[in-house]
């Protein structure tokens, strides 16, 4: 038995948004905001990720799972491998939109629901140890919360290190299935929930068509050539960073060992940089 990587493009967006095991999104969904009793989410209906901007000239927002449940809530859950800047900013702009697209312009705001955003992050994002957090509008003295419509959650994979033994909830057994399908081989025997279980099994590679096996491999590849531009990027700054250090040295009349020692860089490319600046 083997599994996808459920961070993957195509394996989260066909495994969470599967029309027909809508109980696999509900599951989740259950677990991350700890909904109980009358509170849980019940039904739920998938919505076209794509927001087509109503104004010309504004963005398209693209998002991997979006649906609203039997209150009208809304939900918006995306899968985020790799830090980049203005993330916070994207995050913002995608939660906001799917509030405010709820209505037309000449629609009471009452109509509003509540949008509830969740991201999956595959990097340390916040100074927490903890890797779920829950972020509300709230009065910073008081901790009143009068605007209660916009809620932003977050798991942070980097920080869940429990193994298999240490699972005694449900939502630390639905993170771990995200974070290490690729790396198992069979199902968990503690794995009793309808929606998890529904998950692992559409996770398995046997149940998929060649086409989307295709389109998923895809994606990896995708996937790797984005981190290897962002290495490669991080790699020529630090470059820079310690060629302006080299500099430095020589200028201040350093001798070529030490500031092989400080920057990691040959003899004798410190040689032919001092002779470049002498």
């Amino acid at each position: 038995m083997k599994f996808v990587d459920i961070k993957n493009d195509i394996a989260f967006r066909k495994i969470f948004g599967n029309e027909n095991k809508k109980e696999i999104l509900i599951s989740f969904l259950n677990a991350v905001l700890k909904l109980e009793n009358q509170n849980r989410i019940k039904t739920i209906t998938l919505l076209n990720p794509f927001q087509l901007p109503k104004i010309k000239g504004l963005k398209v927002t693209v998002i991997d799972v979006k649906a609203t449940d039997e209150k009208d809530n809304v939900f918006i859950i995306e899968m985020q491998l790799t830090d980049k800047k203005g993330l916070d900013k994207r995050m913002q702009y995608y939660g906001a939109k799917g509030y405010s697209s709820q209505i037309n312009s000449d629609d009471e705001y009452l109509k509003l629901k509540p949008m509830i955003f969740i991201g999956i992050l595959d990097f340390k994002y916040f100074e927490s140890t903890n890797y779920i957090s829950r972020h509300l509008i709230m009065d910073n003295e008081t901790g009143e919360r009068k605007f209660k419509d916009l809620e932003f959650n977050f798991i942070e994979l980097e920080k869940f290190t429990k193994e298999l033994s240490e699972l005694n909830n449900l939502i630390d057994k639905w993170i771990y299935f995200i974070k290490n399908s690729e790396n198992l081989d069979v199902i968990p025997e503690n794995i009793k929930d309808i929606g998890l279980l529904s998950a692992y099994k559409d996770a398995e590679k046997y149940n998929w068509t060649k086409e989307e096996l295709e389109e998923y491999e895809y994606a990896q590849m995708r996937e790797q050539d984005e981190k290897g531009e962002i290495e490669l990027a991080e790699e020529r700054a630090e470059e820079k960073r310690a060629i302006q250090i080299a500099k430095k040295g020589i200028k201040a009349g350093y001798s070529n060992e030490i500031i092989s020692t400080m920057t990691d860089f040959t003899l004798e490319f410190i040689e032919n940089l001092r002779i470049q600046i002498e």
